[in-house]
């Protein structure tokens, strides 16, 4: 995936808990239903192209994460993701 520095990206987080967030994506019960293991969408930017496999981006209130290009978990924010997310990103 070729990115770009000021692109917006989606990360998909996964997490497990007792209560799911509303924005909670594909929910699954654990084996003996006392949890739940479900993705969240991350709205973040990228800020720094370090080689050609490896990204620096940054959340909305500053914090930056290295993640490699090549993760199944990012995806590049389309059209619609702007249109209706766009708040999540800044």
């Amino acid at each position: 995936m070729k990115l770009k520095v000021g692109d917006f990206i989606i990360v998909r987080k996964w997490k497990a808990s007792t209560h799911p967030s509303p924005r909670a994506k594909e929910v699954f019960p654990t084996q003996y239903g006392d949890t739940y293991h479900y993705g969240i969408d991350k709205y973040w930017k990228v800020v720094e192209i370090v080689d050609d496999q490896t990204v620096v981006i940054e959340t909305r209130r500053g914090k930056r994460h290295r993640i490699e290009t090549k993760d199944t978990r990012l995806r590049k924010a389309g059209f619609l993701d702007k249109l209706f997310h766009g708040k999540r990103f800044f």
